[in-house]
């Protein structure tokens, strides 16, 4: 019989399955792993595929050995903006809020293994896991706001209920890396390990995870996650109107120029 998430051909991951965890690597290894429409399709289809597979217990998600990814491409996001139609916008802005949605679905304990730099849309989907191992130079960061844009993709609700509102508002007010030491102190990180040695953390943390009887272990992150997120959805469900807003402003060209002229930007609230 096949299996549609082992066998297929995925061009931008690579997944295998390790007794009962599954892992699932980013390769995009020639554009730092940016999460362009392939990509972010790629993941989405594989975490639609595991979601509701008893035959394993916990599932990784990795990057590259020195950087786990470049976040959102922004070429490719600046595409999706030139939709002939602001109805069309509306929609092909989904892509990154459904892969993360993807993630958070999954039944089995997800671990993120991140080495390096880990940003933006990148940073919302490690955060859309239930655990994540950080190797000492890996670093989250959110750019989007310095940009001209509001942090979307749904993933304001976890940060905050994962660090709090104070440092929920540093983390993404700010776009300034979070190193893997204030992750861990902060709660993004829930362990940190040498630099090269995330992946194999995580493995330890499936293999734990996978040790435990598989129906009380689903029934908690259920519960907890029904806890921690109860008001999620009235409280962020405009992020993508807010995005299509704050991208259509002078701030955010002039945000996007800065960052490609290495420059301090000008913003003015236009």
């Amino acid at each position: 019989m096949t299996d549609r998430l082992l066998d297929r051909d995925w061009a931008l991951i690579r997944v295998t399955k390790r007794d009962d965890t599954v892992e699932v690597a980013l390769a995009r290894p020639e554009a730092r792993n940016a999460l362009n429409g392939e990509l972010m399709a790629e993941l989405t289809e594989a975490a639609v595929e595991l979601r509701l597979r008893t035959d394993v217990r916990a599932v990784v998600l990795t990057g590259g050995e020195t950087f786990f990814s470049a976040g959102a491409d922004l070429g490719a996001s600046q595409q999706r903006l030139a939709q002939p139609s602001l109805i069309e916008n509306r929609r092909s802005v989904m892509a990154g809020p459904d892969m993360c949605r993807a993630w958070s679905e999954i039944e089995a304990v997800t671990i993120a293994a991140i080495e390096g730099y880990c940003i933006g849309g990148a940073a919302a989907l490690v955060l859309s896991c239930d655990f994540r191992v950080m190797g000492q130079r890996a670093y989250l960061r959110l750019p989007e706001v310095p940009l001209g844009m509001n942090m979307s993709w749904r993933s304001i609700p976890r940060i905050a209920a994962l660090v709090g509102p104070s440092r929920a508002k540093q983390f993404v007010m700010f776009g300034e890396p979070c190193d893997a030491a204030t992750s861990l102190a902060w709660g993004f990180a829930d362990e940190v390990v040498e630099a090269g040695g995330a992946l194999s953390a995580g493995r330890r943390w499936a293999d734990k995870v996978a040790a435990l009887p598989p129906l009380p272990i689903r029934m908690t992150k259920e519960a907890v996650n029904a806890v921690a997120n109860a008001t999620a959805q009235a409280s962020i469900y405009m992020d993508r109107d807010q995005y299509l807003l704050a991208t259509s402003t002078q701030d955010f060209r002039e945000g996007v120029a800065a960052f490609r002229e290495k420059r301090p930007g000008r913003f003015t609230g236009a």
